[in-house]
């Protein structure tokens, strides 16, 4: 595939004049000459202004579950706009949407809906913070809870920033947050219960929340060891502090419970995004009804856009498909093919390599043959990693630029496109070796 870039620079460079990078997130952008414009996205592929087709493995950053523009979801969407779009009032939609989280999501009694993954985190840990009565958070080093200030701590920094592994050091990844919010966050290293252990023995009772993702989604889709969730539920047991588990990512994407049901684990808050919406624009966060209970009981929650009409219909939607069609099942079949077929080609490379996540989220990494957290993924050969995927990308294949992020299969892709994707893999690691 001779993969043409003129009209995506020519953008890049009149983007820039107009707003930071020429994107709208910085995740958006790749680098000077190489990042991609889109034209149009269908199923299980996206278009870019240059005429490339590519088999879409970043699916929006995993929203896109049962793959672009789905006409079912659409059809929804265009049925409720046609009746109004945002309103100051509740509607019956809503509540069918509440319904079906709470039926099919083990852990959630009720239900707020919000806009936004970085919303629904945010929401989570004031409720848990009033719930308590305290303050302090603990969350894990590679851990992404969105772009609000209170969690947007060691998600980024190299690790030797982060000291030692007993006693981490906090590291804001961004300018402007304020560096009061520092005594307010401890961060810690994912899937070691005896560091975890030791600093709940020392400030236990001062935590508040416990936040993770199930698997690190902006690390390379690491999953936890056996049995590590399950301590962090018997941890905020013992010591009062409400679990909230960020299935952004993981929710309505690896089982229709999604890691509650996965893991079998049930937290005390969960917050959704992503695949509820299949690209629409719907978040939500849920739990245990006593927590619940107390929004609007002297704890503010809101948004003029959370039941915006788009989002609540797409959720709906989404929602009702994966109630009535083995979807999740799909994926799994067909993205565990391609893991299998991908473990066999990277094994060519004579390089070392683990491969994480789930068959609908993953991720490998080369240098290594276990990563267990954040540290240990630092110390893994990135730049092979990047080239392998620069030379799939140029062939038609795209996974995210980004290592950290996961390849997502969503309902769209088909068997021929895995089969397209493992011969464009052999031939990129034929050519990059």
């Amino acid at each position: 595939m001779n993969i043409k870039h003129e009209s995506s620079n020519a953008l890049q460079s009149r983007a820039a004049k107009l707003t930071p990078l020429g994107v709208n997130s910085n995740f958006r952008y790749w680098g000077e000459g190489i990042t991609p414009y889109l034209s149009k996205a269908k199923g299980g592929y996206l278009w870019d202004v240059d005429g490339n087709r590519f088999i879409d493995y970043r699916l929006a950053f995993g929203p896109i579950i049962l793959g672009h523009a789905d006409d079912e979801v659409n059809a929804k969407v265009h049925e409720e706009i046609d009746r109004a779009v945002l309103c100051a009032m509740t509607s019956e939609l809503e509540l069918d949407v509440a319904q079906m989280m709470v039926d099919m999501c083990p852990a959630v009694d009720m239900v707020r809906l919000s806009c936004s993954g970085t919303e629904a985190t945010m929401h989570a840990l004031r409720v848990a913070r009033a719930f308590t009565g305290r303050e302090k958070v603990i969350k894990f080093e590679g851990m992404y809870h969105g772009f609000q200030d209170y969690t947007l701590f060691s998600t980024y920094a190299p690790a030797d920033a982060y000291g030692n592994i007993n006693s981490p050091i906090p590291i804001p990844s961004s300018s402007g947050i304020p560096r009061s919010l520092n005594d307010l966050i401890i961060t810690l290293p994912f899937n070691n219960k005896e560091v975890l252990d030791n600093t709940l023995r020392r400030t236990g009772h001062e935590v508040a929340a416990i936040i993770t993702e199930p698997c690190m989604g902006n690390c390379a889709a690491i999953e936890p060891l056996p049995g590590f969730l399950r301590f962090i539920r018997e941890k905020c047991d013992e010591y009062g502090i409400v679990f909230i588990l960020d299935e952004v990512k993981t929710g309505f994407r690896i089982a229709n419970g999604g890691a509650q049901e996965y893991y079998r684990v049930k937290p005390d808050l969960a917050t959704y995004a992503k695949a509820l919406g299949n690209g629409f624009p719907v978040a939500a966060f849920g739990g245990k009804r006593e927590i619940m209970s107390i929004i609007g009981q002297g704890v503010a929650q809101g948004g003029t856009y959370n039941n915006n009409k788009p989002g609540v219909a797409a959720a709906y939607a989404v929602l009702k498909i994966l109630k009535e069609r083995p979807v999740l099942e799909v994926i799994a079949k067909r993205g565990q093919r391609l893991i299998d077929g991908l473990r066999s080609i990277l094994a060519e490379t004579g390089r070392p390599f683990s491969v994480n996540g789930y068959p609908a989220m993953f991720s490998f990494a080369f240098g290594a043959e276990k990563v267990v957290n954040q540290r240990d993924w630092n110390d893994t050969d990135k730049d092979f990693y990047l080239r392998l995927i620069e030379a799939s990308i140029e062939r038609g294949v795209m996974p995210d630029h980004d290592p950290r992020e996961p390849w997502f299969l969503c309902y769209a892709h088909s068997d021929a496109d895995i089969d397209e994707t493992l011969n464009v893999m052999s031939d990129a690691v034929k050519a990059v070796r």
